[in-house]
């Protein structure tokens, strides 16, 4: 049976409609199934929004949450051997290494330690040319380096019954230009390797306090490679002189120019809150980028 609905516009004459049931059913099952549809676009777009913005903020997490394995080269003297180390482990490097395993971000701080006994700069210079050192600073992230005392040492040596300040300016000349070829070649091996030079210090306090040239020798060539490092990007100074200059403790080996065990601690100690400061953020950053 077909139903009637009778409509009486006040401007037109009666119009009849008819409509199935059947029809009208289908198209309010069809209008409920567009619904259901753009309801579930609707939550599928929701959740790629959700999902493209905690991929951002994933992005965005700093780099020192992420895992990274550290590799790190040590070259140069005494002091990186670990002359006065009676545990024979590396003078400083144990003290830092465990220090910066302790970050949070840093699984394992790897150290290879090329450090010689009285290797002056120009003999480490000769060294950083070998293959082996070569190619650990190929893969480095950063480089720590000790040199100078030795370079000192030599004008103490040859000059010992005329000491004069002048043959320590001409030393120090050769000096610089050591020091500017131990830079070169280790950005020429890895152009974005961080580079720290840890500073001198005068292991003479304790027996010629009163011989203040000394201390300004010290001072000068410090000066010296604190300017040199000054001409290359990502590149810092440890200064380790005040270090041994607290009275009432004693810092040396019994041969009062080496540090003693002790000496060390508050080298490798200063040594990481340097590279903490100044490159330990950027060398991670740089990392997580590359992984």
């Amino acid at each position: 049976m077909v139903k009637k609905f009778t409509f009486k516009p006040s401007t037109a004459s009666n119009l009849y409609i008819s409509v199935k049931p059947l029809l009208l059913i289908i198209m309010i099952i069809s209008m409920l199934f567009l619904s259901a549809c753009n309801i579930g676009l609707s939550k599928s777009s929701a959740e790629h929004i959700e999902k493209s913005v905690v991929y951002a903020e994933k992005k965005e997490i700093d780099p020192a949450f992420l895992m990274q394995n550290l590799a790190i080269v040590s070259v140069g003297d005494s002091l990186t051997q670990g002359v006065g180390d009676s545990t024979g482990k590396g003078g400083y490097v144990p003290y830092t290494e465990t220090l910066l395993e302790k970050e949070r971000g840093i699984g394992d701080a790897s150290f290879a330690n090329y450090g010689v006994r009285g290797n002056r700069s120009d003999q480490l210079l000769k060294k950083l040319k070998t293959e082996e050192v070569k190619a650990s600073i190929a893969e480095a992230d950063l480089v720590l380096v000790t040199i100078g005392g030795n370079d000192i040492m030599k004008v103490v040596r040859e000059n010992f019954t005329a000491l004069n300040l002048q043959a320590f300016a001409q030393q120090k000349k050769t000096y610089e230009k050591n020091l500017q070829d131990v830079l070169q070649t280790i950005k020429e091996y890895n152009p974005r390797v961080k580079i720290g030079l840890i500073g001198l210090y005068n292991p003479f306090l304790t027996w010629f306090s009163d011989i203040r040239e000394i201390d300004e020798i010290m001072s000068d060539w410090n000066q010296t490679s604190k300017t040199m490092l000054s001409q290359y990007s990502n590149t810092f100074f440890v200064d380790v002189d005040d270090i041994f200059q607290t009275e009432g403790e004693n810092l040396l080996y019994t041969d009062y120019f080496h540090p003693n065990d002790q000496g060390y601690e508050k080298m490798g100690n200063r040594i990481y809150e340097v590279v903490k400061e100044r490159a330990l953020t950027d060398i991670l950053l740089e990392k997580s980028m590359d992984s």
